[in-house]
């Protein structure tokens, strides 16, 4: 690797993360390679539901879908073959897996670089960037810096963590269709653009603040004269459905109706985005918006960049951060977080002007405060870092 200067290569390919939330944080990779490397052709391969997300953006000339995330092995031919066409001086690989660098040297990519964490892996890179020790094998450190060191190693002149996207003409032609199906217009909305509530997580449930939680909050909300949008990814429907049926006011809801693409023209729409720990909620904060996020059984420390307009609610319990998918005990974790909490949230963020709902109501018992709480944990982490 060191006889291959960032400079000097003129197709460079990178591998993405697999996850929404992991590729949004990535960004700022993508934009300190793209001034490293300002005349190379930077294609970025990547799951095919995700390609929306970096439409618009100039710091990949080529998205490549790939073919080989769960095409069996015709999908690993195509991309091989794409590879191979492809001529790519440099292989950046984020994820960490054996199956990313695999697939980079079928390919024939000449130089592959990325972080290794077993000898397999580690064996099929040609440059293998130093991994920080205080992050532990479960890499406790926010994907920006995660990838930005990967950079760093390489040569790069990275600058600082701030994430980005755009949107086009055509993603917010496909969220004005999907509006209209519910019966609500676009101008509508930007006139008075809405409080999103995001109840679901492709993670698990386990990162799921109670649905009788987010329908409290939505209520409350709407009564205090706020315009509120519930939004589901595909396969959230039986929690977007479990919100709806625990509210006692009807809201604008866009069940699995919108791609990512139109997800970012929605949320750089939003006033505000209440959401568990899933990826919304960084499209949100990549287009400024201010959020009030729900932590489980992750931990802050992998996502704890860019948290300046982010109340990050959470509980010190002795059973977290766990990244179980479902909870094996009572999911105290999320539950003992109140909906007065995260009005509270809202208020800090700028959201929303006066004092907190408590004693306006009763909040469910699966959402009353309990010993540990943390508010806005996020803005005095930020503080010590």
């Amino acid at each position: 690797m060191r006889s291959l200067r960032i400079a000097d290569a003129r197709r460079i390919v990178v591998r993405a993360p697999n996850w929404l939330g992991d590729l949004v944080m990535m960004t700022p990779g993508l934009m300190a390679l793209r001034r490293a490397a300002p005349h190379a052709r930077i294609a970025v391969a990547l799951p095919p539901p995700l390609v929306p997300l970096l439409e618009g953006a100039e710091w990949a000339d080529e998205l490549r879908p790939l073919a080989s995330r769960h095409g069996g092995a015709s999908g690993w031919r195509a991309d091989i073959d794409w590879l191979r066409r492809g001529r790519f001086d440099l292989g950046v690989v984020v994820p960490e897996s054996i199956s990313s660098a695999l697939l980079m040297r079928l390919g024939g990519v000449r130089q592959i670089a990325g972080f290794a964490r077993d000898p397999i892996r580690r064996a099929l890179l040609h440059f293998e960037a130093p991994a920080d020790p205080a992050w532990g094998r479960r890499r406790l450190v926010a994907k920006e810096r995660f990838v930005l060191s990967l950079l760093d190693a390489l040569g790069v002149q990275v600058g600082d963590e701030s994430i980005r996207l755009v949107t086009t003409s055509a993603e917010t032609s496909r969220l004005a269709a999907a509006l209209a199906g519910v019966g609500y217009e676009l101008a509508a909305l930007e006139q008075a653009p809405p409080i999103v509530l995001a109840p679901g997580a492709g993670f698990g449930s386990a990162k799921c603040w109670p649905a009788e939680s987010f329908a409290t909050l939505g209520d409350r909300l709407h009564e205090a004269g706020h315009s509120v949008l519930l939004v589901g990814a595909p396969g959230e429907s039986d929690r977007i459905h479990a919100v709806q049926e625990a509210m006692r006011h009807g809201v604008p809801c866009l069940d699995g109706v919108l791609d990512v693409g139109a997800l970012k023209a929605l949320l750089a729409r939003s006033r505000a985005l209440v959401a568990n720990d899933a990826g919304a909620r960084h499209v949100a904060v990549a287009f400024g918006v201010p959020c009030v996020i729900f932590f489980g059984p992750t931990a802050v420390e992998k996502t704890a960049a860019n948290l300046e307009r982010v109340a990050v609610l959470e509980r010190e319990e002795e059973c977290r951060p766990c990244y179980r998918r479902r909870c094996p005990i009572d999911h105290r974790c999320l539950r003992r977080i109140s909906v007065d909490q995260a009005w509270e949230g809202l208020i800090e963020r700028g959201v929303m002007e006066g004092p907190s709902h408590a004693g306006q109501g009763h909040a469910p018992d699966s959402a009353q405060t309990g010993p540990g709480q943390r508010l806005n944990a996020g803005e005095r982490r930020g503080a010590l870092r």
